[in-house]
């Protein structure tokens, strides 16, 4: 799917920390509302009154407070599970977009911090209740909040990934289907 220059221009502006609090499904699609005229400036949270700043100044329109309705803006934060609570889920795994979590099923789960984008997806699923958001620079050994650029490579790869799997496991049932159909005729 191809991006217009203007989506392309203000997708760059973006903090690509997918994290769907504007309401879309991600960066990209948000970048293309705006750029259609379908959405306002001001519903990024993460990229808070700085982005909304720069994409005022590309499009040359007002700007605006951050949309209350989205969340506020606050300083960076990471997901952190508790080890004591994790009962090895995987819940938490699929809906990362940047694939900071790793652990395996009935295995306890660990967040890189380094690359934990503070979006928050991970929380809900966690049947447990042990996923908590912390500053990030309460960690003891605080790392910088990932570049917009690291991020969005990581998204396309998780996004390749789940495509890859959902196309596998649609061939599997499609051959499962004409091999029910053969035994049966």
């Amino acid at each position: 799917m191809t991006i217009s220059a203007d989506a392309a221009a203000i997708h760059a502006l973006l903090p690509q920390t997918q994290c769907t609090r504007c309401g879309y499904q991600g960066c990209k699609p948000y970048a293309e509302a705006i750029a259609n005229a379908q959405a306002p400036i001001n519903r990024c949270p993460p990229g808070g009154a700085a982005t909304i700043d720069r994409l005022a100044r590309l499009l040359d329109r007002d700007v605006l407070p951050l949309d209350p309705e989205c969340g506020r803006e606050g300083p960076a934060v990471v997901a952190i599970i508790d080890e004591s609570r994790c009962i090895g889920c995987a819940r938490c795994l699929p809906p990362c977009p940047v694939d900071a979590i790793v652990g395996a099923q009935r295995q306890m789960h660990v967040v890189l911090t380094d690359l934990c984008t503070g979006c928050e997806l991970c929380i809900v699923p966690c049947p447990v209740d042990c996923i908590t958001l912390v500053p990030r620079g309460s960690l003891a050994s605080a790392s910088p909040e990932p570049l917009a650029a690291v991020n969005l490579e990581r998204f396309d790869t998780h996004e390749a990934r789940r495509h890859e799997r959902e196309r596998e496991r649609l061939r599997v049932l499609i051959e499962r289907k004409k091999r029910a159909t053969r035994a049966s005729a």
